[in-house]
């Protein structure tokens, strides 16, 4: 009953607000579809919390003084929804597969979103520098998923040089984010489960580093916090007699060393 409540919630709040922003977009200027998104996610948050799950934001006083990167772990479709409501006019990285939807262009374009291939490639890492160019003069804070992929709990992917090139260009400091909303809701999974969903800031990481260092030191800090999360989301769940459908969380990791640029 938990998880068609939310499903059924979930798509009368989405529709509303793509109509919304979608009429919004043809407004001069962005601040009514930046208003509609942000409201947008504020209302995905509170759903979530109706269903049982309980979103704690830890890590706050690490956050250095804007411009910066996140670069989050990525196990939940609602993982976006928890970090843009922390940040005013948040900027982020989104594949092209968005575009192919009416109207979501023109949606994507107000917001300043930073579209790319989702091949990769040459082709992939100029558009992403292009469009990192235009955010940093707004001095926008930007999220980037790393790993590019969305995961299942306790599965690590390789993680992307496409972060380390945008502090190259910027010179901003980056912030690895740790999450344990997966165990809440993984990936897009139709099962959704109560408890503490936890997002963690950490130490910043400074500009100047090779690409292979910063590499391992990204993805050390993302996955050996997000799975100290985990494994207290697991305790939490045991001492609170949460059942799990038969298929668990996996713990697959690939190479963290990316030999990949985007």
């Amino acid at each position: 009953m938990r998880a068609f409540l939310f499903s059924v919630g979930f798509w009368v709040i989405s529709i509303l607000y793509v109509l919304m922003a979608a009429v919004l977009a043809l407004v001069p200027g962005r601040g009514g579809v930046r208003w509609a998104v942000k409201r947008y996610a504020t209302r995905m948050v509170q759903l979530m919390k109706l269903i049982g799950i309980k979103p704690e934001v830890r890590g706050r006083e690490r956050l250095p003084p804007p411009p910066f990167i996140l670069a989050p772990k990525h196990s939940s479709y609602g993982d976006g929804f928890l970090m843009y409501v922390q940040f005013d006019a948040l900027a982020f990285v989104t594949g092209d597969h968005l575009e192919r939807f009416p109207l979501v262009p023109k949606v994507l374009e107000k917001l300043g979103a930073i579209v790319i291939d989702n091949c990769g490639g040459p082709e992939a890492r100029k558009d992403l520098a292009a469009s990192f160019a235009r955010a940093a003069e707004d001095k926008r804070i930007v999220l980037i998923y790393p790993e590019g992929h969305l995961t299942k709990v306790g599965e690590h992917k390789r993680f992307r040089a496409g972060v380390w090139h945008m502090q190259e260009a910027s010179q901003w400091p980056v912030v690895p984010v740790a999450t344990s909303l997966g165990l809440r809701w993984q990936k897009q999974d139709y099962a959704k489960y109560p408890g503490p969903a936890v997002i963690e800031f950490l130490d910043p990481i400074p500009p100047g580093l090779g690409k292979d260092e910063f590499l391992e030191r990204l993805g050390g800090a993302i996955v050996s916090h997000t799975d100290r999360l985990i494994e207290e989301g697991f305790a939490w769940d045991k001492a609170n007699g949460i059942v799990r459908a038969p298929e668990e969380p996996t713990s697959e990791t690939e190479p963290e060393k990316a030999s990949r640029d985007t």
